[in-house]
């Protein structure tokens, strides 16, 4: 099992590091007592901010950062920590995320977990971060991981890092099993009979017609 942990921190060092390698030792531990084969892969999101601006603006992703994306496509988990900016999630972070297309995570179970100076940030988690990795089609687990500058060094800090890493090797360990009988599901229906294609075909559509914008502009005679 691999599970990728991306970390948005933009200083060196950096509590955001501090938390992700927290994270790090808890799925560590989880492995060994579940007797679990596991490769954690860490990546500094700093390290390679100029390879994001770039892919940014010419639309292509090369050499390591590319080897990055391929890493997190492939992870059977994830985990991202990123800074609280603004009470949001750092430009930094929002910049990889943009490389990622939607639905390219569906299914990938994914520990959210920030940094801030107060707890008072801690929503983010829900009302910023949450919502675009569902976008992303990834499957945020419930328990995420929020870190004030007075939590490093306090029990309750690792004791819920030792409890969302378990939470995501259980949910892991099913996922791979899931997308590979999603897929042998798709095929199986691919390989239907005529018969039943044809009496799928003929049932009335339930799904409203959606308009797209532009059109919808263009009806109304607004222009652009």
């Amino acid at each position: 099992m691999n599970i990728v942990i991306l970390q948005a921190g933009l200083r060196v060092p950096s509590t955001t590091r501090m938390l992700a390698d927290e994270l790090g030792r808890a799925l560590t531990g989880a492995a060994a007592s579940a007797d679990t084969d596991l490769d954690v892969q860490i990546v500094d999101l700093r390290d390679h901010a100029h390879a994001i601006m770039d892919a940014m603006l010419s639309g292509f992703a090369a050499g390591e950062l590319q080897a990055v994306l391929d890493a997190v496509l492939a992870a059977d988990g994830l985990v991202v920590v990123t800074p609280t900016f603004q009470g949001s999630y750092s430009g930094l972070f929002k910049s990889f995320a943009d490389l990622i297309e939607p639905g390219a995570l569906t299914d990938t179970p994914v520990v959210l977990a920030a940094t801030g100076g107060t707890a008072r940030h801690s929503l983010m988690l829900e009302f910023a971060l949450r919502p675009l990795m569902v976008y992303l089609g990834a499957d945020p687990l419930r328990t995420a991981v929020f870190a004030a500058t007075g939590d490093f060094g306090s029990s309750e800090l690792s004791g819920r890092a030792t409890r969302v890493a378990g939470e995501l090797l259980a949910r892991a360990s099913g996922s791979g099993a899931s997308r590979v009988q999603g897929a042998g599901a798709a095929a199986g229906g691919a390989a239907a009979g005529g018969a039943d294609r044809g009496a799928l075909a003929e049932k009335p559509s339930t799904e409203p017609e959606v308009v797209d914008f532009e059109s919808l502009m263009d009806s109304l005679g607004v222009g652009r």
